[in-house]
């Protein structure tokens, strides 16, 4: 059933699993984290979605969004002493808009469906172990082309397969375009092969250019519209 969410676009697209440092200081944000922190909003789960591009005009219509989110739940919240805050929020769940609502509330209101993953067909899963493999020393290569051995971290073999692909792309430099198609992708072993294409091209460009990217730590504070 189509539930109701508070909404936050932003310029880059949370993915399930992934961490989400944001600094709030537009007043309607900051109402929508006083919610969060108080236990208005139910579950302290906001919804981001990444605004298409350009985002010159003040989001209130369902066309100027990516159609597939993910939720955010509130981990840390610290105020600042001029009424902005510093949070900290973990992606949890994919959901599609369905309708926006830009006037009942300071922020925007979204109506949602949840967006679970397909089924692996039985015939498939034995190439799970090679391609979860495969999927993680792409990443190896792109983390040792990228940074430095202390500035990233392999996901745990606990790691669920479908968590795997997201955990794998979160931390890494890969355009919008790339992180909105692994969202957007239901099938968990289409996933992993996606993540493997992207991170391999991104790998050789990296060697080619011979340009390594900021570390994963500043990366990870996004430039958001709030």
């Amino acid at each position: 059933m189509p539930e109701s969410l508070p909404l936050f676009p932003l310029q880059t697209v949370l993915l399930p699993g992934a961490n989400l440092p944001l600094h709030i200081f537009e007043p309607r944000y900051r109402q929508l984290t006083v919610d969060l922190v108080t236990g208005s909003v139910p579950d302290k789960r906001f919804g981001v979605l990444a605004v298409k591009a350009p985002a010159l005009t003040e989001v209130d219509k369902v066309d100027q969004l990516q159609a597939i989110g993910c939720t955010a739940v509130l981990r840390h919240a610290t105020r600042l002493p001029d009424g902005r805050y510093d949070i900290v929020t973990t992606g949890e769940r994919r959901f599609r808009l369905l309708d926006l609502d830009a006037t009942s509330a300071p922020y925007l209101l979204g109506t949602v469906e949840w967006v679970p993953d397909a089924q692996i067909p039985s015939a498939a899963l034995d190439r799970v172990p090679a391609l979860a493999e495969s999927a993680r020393r792409a990443y190896r290569r792109y983390c040792e082309a990228a940074w430095e051995r202390g500035d990233w971290t392999e996901p745990g073999p606990e790691t669920t397969l479908e968590n795997l692909a997201h955990l794998l792309a979160a931390d890494c430099l890969l355009p919008i375009e790339d992180r909105q198609h692994l969202l957007t992708e239901i099938r968990p072993l289409h996933r992993l092969r996606m993540v493997h294409r992207f991170l391999t091209r991104e790998a050789g460009i990296i060697s080619a250019l011979h340009a390594v990217p900021a570390p994963a730590s500043a990366f990870a504070a996004p430039m958001n519209l709030n």
